[in-house]
């Protein structure tokens, strides 16, 4: 039954994101923020199908760490769930993504018109120098800024391997650090086809203030963000 689902639930999820992109083309010539909230109400949606053919639940907590207005938001990374599910939870988020995602048609003219932040990471300094601009122009339109500090998904059990990416917006955008952890993968692993029923949690952290140097805020985030993450995965995979 479960492969059964999960076919159904990735054949619903693409459609419905195509119907987004198609269908609401119109999006684009909107202000901006109108764009937003049609984007988390397709987030909404794609949640909403996930719960009710995959069987897979969301749950938030910490959520009250979240400041309004502008802050960097950072966090765990281990499938495609969280690049979608947590839009909804911020008011105007801007995330950071590979630039390669901006060759895809509507779906990259989109990244553009939501104003995300896209990044080479094969253009090495020149890449965080992008990115810290960008961010920056972000922040003074009081939004937040989301990065996932590893770059790429990793399942549950692999090593961390933070990049300088949050460590170096952190010390250019005068915001706090919003931390966050989840157990995604296990439900919802990268590279594979089945999306294995259970409770996702995500679960925002205590904010790191702005004013530490970069090293130290680099331990503290990751020390955070590993800590819960492993308290998580081992909540998730007493109920699989």
């Amino acid at each position: 039954m479960i492969y059964i689902r999960s076919a159904l639930f990735n054949v619903v999820f693409y459609v419905n994101l195509a119907l987004f992109l198609v269908l609401g083309a119109g999006f684009y010539f909107t202000p901006r923020k109108w764009s937003i909230r049609a984007l988390q109400v397709w987030a909404r949606s794609s949640l909403f199908w996930l719960r009710v053919i995959g069987g897979i639940r969301m749950e938030v907590r910490g959520k009250e760490h979240i400041p309004p207005g502008a802050c960097l938001v950072a966090g765990k990374h281990q499938s495609f769930w969280e690049t979608f599910a947590i839009l909804p939870l911020l008011d105007d988020p801007a995330m950071v993504l590979k630039k390669e995602l901006t060759y895809i048609p509507f779906f990259g003219w989109f990244i553009y018109k939501f104003r995300m932040i896209p990044v080479e990471r094969s253009a090495g300094t020149q890449a965080l120098r992008t990115l810290v601009e960008a961010a920056q122009e972000a922040i003074a339109a009081n939004r937040q800024v989301v990065i996932m500090p590893e770059g790429t998904r990793r399942a549950p059990d692999d090593p961390p391997d933070y990049k300088p990416g949050a460590a170096a917006l952190y010390g250019k955008l005068d915001v706090p650090c919003i931390p966050f952890a989840l157990n995604s993968g296990l439900f919802w692993p990268r590279r594979q086809f089945l999306r294995r029923p259970g409770t996702i949690v995500i679960s925002f952290l205590e904010p790191i203030p702005p004013g530490s140097n970069r090293k130290l805020f680099q331990s503290r985030l990751e020390t955070a963000i590993e800590g819960e993450t492993a308290h998580l995965v081992a909540e998730g995979r007493r109920v699989l």
